[in-house]
């Protein structure tokens, strides 16, 4: 699996509703169930045509749509190891329906890409679980069509890119035709940087231009300080994908970039403006710009050296504001990549949370009712912004609640409208297909550290990983 100000108008809503990604690592562990198993009655997998209120009850009993009923349930879900947000969202969930209680086991970002496909085909598949991607488990049959749900709680009222990054096509084009995901929140990715290390090397401002950065970066390794601290090991997945797309978005357009996220027909990652952005990454690793044990550099082990101080800058995503603020508290600033050139757009990876709910789920209804819980309810909706540190999305109508003063959540927050101004709104690169971040960004990337990959060959591998999967 924490951005800038709150002052998000109706057009923040449409805006910060991409996000991110990119995750975290550790072995996979099990959560004891904290109560006994749920009656084996038959539940219903669609839910009715019947429209419930955007704003979530404070009682269990919800006889207009989807709901939990009152009798025990044992929700089975599966989240992201590191990232609190989930796990705080279904404890207060229990406190609001306590006959509702969790059957949660986690794992690594990396390890669900490949473990996705039989948790959700085996026959205790989780009613709820965090999407690593989701084009192939929707087209395997997979995933709940969430279409029902979308009509009975009002979801296709929302703005409407909340849930076009979760909508599939009848030729597996996401951003538009069937539902089968929602998010938790809706994230932003950037630059995060050390306040106090970046007034030693004379930043007084974000920079405006990608060489002002790269100024910056230069500073730093002649101070003696680390420029960037940023993750590489397989397990958490390649963190360098980061910056990278940043610079794909400061030297070209992003519509391409989320045609090849999308899989769009013909699109490709293996562009002029692309290869301009990998041999700018290429020359930030052999200016030393990144640690030289970045190989092994697991994301929490990154996000605990940045919160003790080391490194000017990190690439990050807004989910890690709770972590900076407790850690360096209103010492941790914000700024989305600059532009190429000085008046250009910005762009930022700007994602939701993704979760689906499987086909074989036992309680689909109930987890139907969680995912429209989360975005709805002003409690659920506050945890969203003080854990998660993202826009929580829902009704263009609803209240985002207060930030703490100083925290760099108001500095992310605040990006979402100018990103979102600009059109610069991507899904990221990882997402682009079941396999593709660990079997082509994370391994071209630690050879491009290892000296053995430059920046043509790794666009021209990573396209050719992408072709052989979408070709399956």
């Amino acid at each position: 699996m924490n951005k800038k100000s709150l002052l998000w108008s109706l057009a923040s809503l449409l805006v910060l509703t991409s996000l991110l990604l990119s995750a975290c690592g550790a072995p996979a562990t099990t959560a004891a169930p904290a109560a006994t198993e749920a009656p084996a009655t038959q539940v219903a997998t669609e839910a009715p045509a019947t429209t419930a209120a955007t704003e979530a009850p404070t009682e269990p009993a919800a006889a207009a749509g989807p709901n939990c009923g009152t009798d025990p349930v044992v929700l089975k879900a599966t989240f992201e190891t590191g990232f609190d947000l989930p796990f705080k969202l279904s404890e207060e969930f229990t406190k609001q329906f306590p006959n509702v209680t969790w059957d949660i086991s986690q794992d690594q970002f990396a390890n669900l890409i490949t473990s996705t496909p039989l948790v959700l085909a085996s026959d205790n598949a989780p009613d709820l679980l965090r999407l690593p991607t989701m084009v192939s488990f929707a087209k395997d049959g997979l995933l709940l069509n969430l279409d029902p749900y979308a009509t009975a709680f009002g979801w296709n009222d929302w703005p409407v890119p909340q849930l076009n990054q979760n909508r599939i096509d009848a030729d597996g084009v996401r951003g538009s035709g069937t539902l089968y995901a929602m998010g938790l929140n809706y994230s932003l990715t950037g630059v995060f940087y050390n306040k106090k290390l970046a007034a030693q090397i004379g930043m007084t401002e974000p920079p405006k231009t990608v060489a002002e950065f790269e100024d910056l970066l230069a500073k730093a390794k002649a101070a003696g300080l680390q420029p960037i601290m940023e993750w590489g090991s397989a397990k958490s997945g390649m963190g360098l994908a980061f910056p990278l797309q940043n610079l794909m978005a400061a030297y070209g357009p992003v519509g391409p970039i989320n045609d090849w996220i999308f899989q769009k027909k013909g699109a490709t990652i293996d562009t002029p403006s692309n290869l301009i952005a990998a041999q700018h990454l290429e020359q930030w690793i052999k200016n030393g710009y990144f640690p030289a044990d970045i190989n092994a550099i697991e994301y929490t082990d990154a996000a605990a050296r940045f919160g003790k101080g080391e490194g000017v800058f990190t690439f990050n995503g807004d989910w890690q504001n709770a972590g900076y603020d407790k850690d360096q508290p209103g010492n941790v600033g914000f700024f989305l990549m600059p532009p190429a050139e000085a008046g250009g757009g910005y762009a930022a990876m700007s994602a939701p949370l993704t979760f689906g709910i499987a086909a074989k789920a036992k309680h689909p209804d109930c987890a139907a009712f969680f995912l429209n819980w989360v975005a709805t309810n002003p409690k659920a909706r506050e945890i969203d912004v003080a854990v998660g540190g993202s826009n929580p999305g829902g009704p263009a109508d609803a209240t985002m609640p207060s930030v703490t003063a100083g925290s760099v959540t108001n500095e992310t927050l605040a990006a979402g409208p100018v990103m979102g101004a600009d059109g610069g709104a991507m899904d990221f690169i990882a997402n682009a297909t079941s396999s593709i971040f660990a079997q082509g960004w994370t391994p071209e990337l630690q050879k491009m550290v290892g000296g053995q990959q430059d920046a043509a060959g790794l666009l021209k591998a990573v396209q050719a990983e992408y072709e052989r999967e979408i070709a399956q």
